[in-house]
């Protein structure tokens, strides 16, 4: 089995649709750690999508499968944590400690759920990964039958293309994942579609921070107002083509000024960044831009934005927090 618990995790490439035809599985693509979990004997393994080991972060799942009565399997998943009622990234990232104590006090206070959605080992042994994903989803299924509960669970999926629109259209995923069902699992290949769900928001432009190379824009700071009148750093946009941008940073600069963000403001610099690009300028609140976004996780966007259009109609009083709600 050692082979297999060096295996890697089937990858997806991104689609603006959900395929067409027969033959596919819709899943929804959760905002987690995708984890593969291997358990032979009383050895447990948590392997993040770096191949790294996840064990020390999430001891409790550790501790769920090796208290599964057989002796070997391995599930292809997603780790998820549950605050106030919903999915929480954030809490997630803060599992990624250096302190044992705080690791375990987060474990008992909000347990992570190990969701599964894919077999490569069965529980004989059997190396699942040539098979089709119909006979791997099988031998999960029976699995987690058996052996899950409230925190190993089964992923929901399906064949019709219409309730997979629906997920999308609903509006509480971040997308939905396409998989063949006679395909094999494809580890380490770009083997599934993932389709995202897109939404748009109108943003007053409270900052913006200078490109590496310096002299022109390299992103605008995006804000919105909470129901105090406060302006929140929401996310950023750096996607400029089609934009002059020595005449765009003409105009930032012209705007440039207090207040700024009033609320929730950009952080400093993190490990990754230098002191240069951790340096902001605020501007007056006169600049609004739709952006497209995908998901968001403790009212900000998750990801970067995309840049849609600038909203010269748009009041800047009008950017409100409530466009995040799901």
């Amino acid at each position: 089995m050692t082979d297999i618990l060096s295996a890697a995790p089937m990858e997806a490439k991104s689609a603006r649709a959900l395929p067409e035809g027969a033959g596919w599985w819709f899943e929804p693509k959760w905002d987690g750690f995708r984890c593969l979990a291997f358990k032979a004997g009383d050895r447990v393994e948590l392997l993040a999508k770096s191949g790294k080991s996840l064990n020390r972060f999430f001891p409790e799942v550790v501790e769920r499968l090796r208290a599964v009565p057989t002796s070997r399997f391995g599930i292809d998943g997603e780790l998820l944590v549950q605050e106030r009622n919903d999915w929480s990234f954030e809490a997630l990232q803060a599992r990624l400690h250096p302190a044992e104590s705080r690791i375990r006090r987060l474990a008992a206070e909000t347990p992570a759920t190990f969701t599964m959605f894919d077999m490569l080992v069965a529980v004989d042994g059997q190396d699942l990964r040539p098979h089709a994903l119909l006979h791997r989803h099988g031998r999960l299924t029976a699995f987690a039958s058996i052996h899950g509960d409230a925190r190993l669970t089964l992923s929901p999926g399906t064949e019709d293309r219409d309730q997979a629109q629906a997920w999308l259209d609903g509006g509480l995923l971040e997308g939905v994942v396409a998989k063949r069902l006679e395909g094999p699992y494809a580890e380490g290949e770009r083997a599934m579609i993932k389709i995202k769900r897109l939404r748009s928001a109108d943003c007053v432009v409270g900052g913006f921070r200078y490109a590496a190379g310096g002299g022109v824009v390299g992103s605008l700071l995006l804000g919105l107002y909470d129901d105090a009148g406060l302006l929140n750093h929401v996310g950023f946009t750096s996607g400029f083509a089609g934009i002059d941008k020595a005449e765009l940073t003409a105009r930032l600069e012209a705007l440039a000024g207090p207040p700024g963000f009033t609320g929730d403001a950009p952080g400093g610099p993190s490990r990754w960044s230098t002191e240069r690009s951790a340096e902001w300028r605020p501007l007056r609140h006169e600049l609004v831009v739709e952006v497209s976004f995908d998901h968001v996780s403790g009212a900000r966007f998750r990801h970067g934005t995309g840049l849609l259009r600038f909203r010269p109609d748009k009041a800047p009083a009008q950017c409100r927090m409530d466009q995040l709600a799901q």
